[in-house]
């Protein structure tokens, strides 16, 4: 009897804590018990299963002997071998194997590299994708600089003569590599594993910082990817009890052929817009467009009627240029001026760091939470007010 009621009374608890997660945008994944709920690799034997908190388009599973394998739904399985060690007889050739150390890597996910940095883990990283000039992490340009990262060319036009010779051991690309099959092909028959960053993908904003763990994986680092994410999370913890001034905010930017990009509702940026204490417009998009991407064109047409009682606009610079005044804006379309945020001055710009800038995406929030309640514009990170 003492079991029913105590029964009784977990499921009420269990149920309200399931609501709490769902408001404040939390995700667990209960952690394995036993191998029948997680990939079985001959050999070895399987111990538990990474919890993540926010992020869903990865899972992180240990074996004995310090063996983990990072599983990313549809981009593949990858089996971390410690150093020293070799991969088990038999493994399934569906089975991506990297070998540490993985000390030379090809970094071509652009958004990974703020992580790394996080991680105090820039030494592990040889190449890029990227010129110096490209980038916004301030170690990796200085990086660049020392020589220490060199330039292999960018994601679609890799220099495979160099990493072959440089003995590269793997390279991180983002979701652009879908695009060219040949490269990764290419790549892979070099005999360089491909591991293919999906936290773009993420519905939250914190699950792509969340994939800090991933690359904790690779570089021995997993305490310290925990401390510096639970750091992050605390801005969830922070704004948890503010309530939404429901103050509507559009995001976007214009595209060369006259479109507005926007995200999609259920994307990390409206997220963090909800997070802040607003809502995010547009609300309605493009239903086959939304299956493909995040990034959603629509005709301004569209745009406008959903977007012109927007309380804020906030222009995206991480795509387009960063816009520098309301002219500037005008420019891209007059019908700008009929905007409620126009006419009321409440038009702002995310710089070109922000896309970059997955280690600290809840400074982000802060900034959105900042402009929502008329806070202070020099404690913002992101966030330019353009008049």
């Amino acid at each position: 009897m003492r079991e029913k009621k105590l029964h009784m009374l977990f499921i009420p608890l269990l149920a309200a804590c399931m609501f709490l997660a769902a408001i404040f945008g939390y995700t667990y994944s209960v952690k394995a018990e036993d191998e029948s709920s997680a990939p079985k690799i001959e050999g070895l034997e399987f111990q538990s299963e990474m919890e993540n908190q926010f992020a869903e388009c990865f899972h992180i599973y240990y074996y004995n002997d310090d063996y983990t394998l990072i599983d990313v739904p549809g981009s593949g399985q990858f089996l971390l071998v410690p150093e020293g060690k070799t991969a088990p007889e038999g493994l399934d050739e569906n089975i991506v194997v990297l070998q540490k150390p993985l000390d030379k890597i090809y970094l071509a996910a652009t958004s990974s590299m703020a992580l790394f940095s996080a991680l105090d883990a820039l030494d592990h990283i040889k190449f890029s994708s990227l010129q110096e000039s490209g980038w916004y992490v301030d170690t990796a340009k200085q990086a660049m600089e020392n020589g220490d990262i060199v330039f292999a060319g960018k994601y679609s036009e890799p220099d495979y003569e160099l990493l072959v010779n440089s003995e590269c051991n793997l390279a991180i690309e983002s979701t652009m590599i879908l695009h060219t099959p040949k490269v990764q092909d290419m790549i892979e028959q070099m005999g360089i594993p491909v591991f293919t960053d999906r936290s773009s993908y993420e519905t939250h904003p914190l699950g792509r910082t969340e994939w800090i763990k991933v690359y904790a994986e690779m570089v021995d680092k997993r305490e310290e990817a925990q401390k510096f994410f639970d750091e992050q999370a605390k801005i969830i913890t922070q704004l948890k009890d503010f309530k939404n001034t429901e103050k509507t905010v559009a995001f976007f930017y214009m595209s060369s052929d006259g479109s507005v990009v926007v995200r999609k509702p259920d994307d990390y940026v409206p997220k963090m817009i909800e997070i802040a204490g607003g809502r995010y417009v547009p609300t309605k998009v493009s239903s086959d467009e939304e299956l493909k991407r995040s990034s959603i064109p629509m005709t301004m047409e569209e745009f406008y009627t959903q977007a012109i009682d927007a309380d804020y606009l906030v222009y995206n610079g991480t795509i387009d240029d960063p816009i520098n005044s309301v002219d500037e804006l005008l420019q891209k379309s007059e019908l700008f001026a009929d905007f409620k945020a126009v006419k009321e001055g409440n038009v702002w710009c995310a710089g070109k760091y922000l896309y970059q800038a997955t280690d600290i995406v809840g400074n982000m929030i802060t900034d959105l939470h900042l402009m929502l309640t008329g806070g202070d514009e020099s404690q913002m990170t992101f966030m330019t007010k353009i008049d």
